[in-house]
């Protein structure tokens, strides 16, 4: 794999597709842009968004300020094809698609994540260590499995509607208030919808349920501090939000099969 087709760089400039030898590209809009014009059509309110864009599409990023908002990467078909991201979702479902752009709205909590890795690759294309290539490709894999993950928020720019705007919202009230709130109806009540409008939201942009939401943010965060932090059983439990010790066992042993003092001693 040629290391020269895989090229970051920051958004801190008006940038667009070249009329000639145009790649793939990954673009990672945070904060700032005014807005992104593809082909005929301009969208708008796209921060903390993630667009596919396939050579065939002209596009602008037009900005508003002059801070950097957000990173592009651009990919050669060479790259995706290679045998570790060749199976993945990306090319199976065609992210980088010709007609309807796929639009990943990035969940609360996952932005730091990408840029760590979109820095890591980066840095990794401008260093001379070996073995760099197996690792550029691995932090690539890794890159799309977050934004092909249920933690993502898809769906397609023509239709982006108020199901997504609702399970965004949602999501980020999740991962704000998950340690005190785990019912399904304190999240309803906070966007003045009901349970089950909002249940209907979650399953039809995520395929799951809002319930499974909370589920897997606690789940996630109690991998963390049982891997990670020195706090007893009895301080994870009471700061994620359960009644007692015996419960956040019972909670994390039901849905992963093990105790979390077994986890604590891997």
């Amino acid at each position: 794999m040629d290391l020269n087709s895989v090229k970051i760089a920051p958004i801190n400039s008006k940038l667009c597709s070249k009329q000639s030898h145009r790649p793939y590209a990954v673009c990672w809009i945070k904060e700032g842009i005014t807005c992104i014009e593809i082909g005929n059509h301009l969208y708008e309110n796209v921060s903390n968004s993630i667009f596919f864009l396939n050579p065939i599409h002209q596009w602008k990023i037009i900005r508003n300020n002059n801070e950097s908002t957000g990173f592009i990467m651009y990919l050669s078909k060479e790259v995706l094809e290679t045998p570790v991201l060749k199976n993945l979702h990306i090319n199976k479902v065609r992210l980088f698609h010709q007609d309807e752009i796929p639009l990943f709205k990035l969940s609360p909590g996952i932005e730091k994540r990408i840029q760590s890795i979109l820095e890591m690759i980066d840095e990794l294309s401008g260093s001379q260590l070996n073995h760099k290539e197996e690792a550029i490709l691995s932090l690539l894999n890794t890159f799309f499995v977050y934004c092909d993950g249920q933690c993502n928020i898809k769906s397609v720019v023509s239709n982006y509607n108020a199901k997504t705007n609702i399970v965004y919202n949602f999501k980020k009230l999740v991962d704000k208030e998950v340690c005190e709130y785990h019912k399904v109806s304190h999240y309803a009540n906070n966007l003045n919808i009901s349970s089950k409008y909002l249940n209907e939201c979650v399953q039809e942009i995520l395929s799951t349920s809002a319930k499974s939401i909370i589920v897997e943010q606690l789940l996630m965060r109690s991998r963390h501090e049982l891997k990670f932090s020195n706090k007893t059983l009895k301080e994870i439990s009471f700061g994620l939000g359960f009644s007692s010790p015996d419960y956040f066992s019972y909670f994390f042993k039901s849905h992963t099969g093990i105790n979390p003092s077994i986890l604590r001693k891997e």
